[in-house]
């Protein structure tokens, strides 16, 4: 595993790397995790240095508890 640059996730200690540039107004993304808190936290913090707006709902897709979230703004 190598360092994890600013914009990558890593709630559970797996690595999550997330094309964020690739994300538009109206995207979403589903982020496996069982710390569904931390999980929130750090995308919140990448959304807040972009600058972004987000809508984050924890769910359960395909029998996989994550966090679904939208950029919205």
């Amino acid at each position: 595993m190598g360092i994890l640059k600013v914009d990558d996730l890593s709630p559970d200690g797996v690595p999550i790397f997330v094309d964020w540039g690739a994300m538009h107004v109206g995207c979403s993304v589903f982020v496996p995790s069982i710390n569904t808190s931390s999980t929130i936290k750090q995308v919140g913090a990448v959304f807040a240095r972009r600058e972004w707006q987000m809508r984050v709902v924890i769910a359960t897709e395909h029998h996989i508890l994550g966090v679904r979230i939208w950029r919205i703004a």
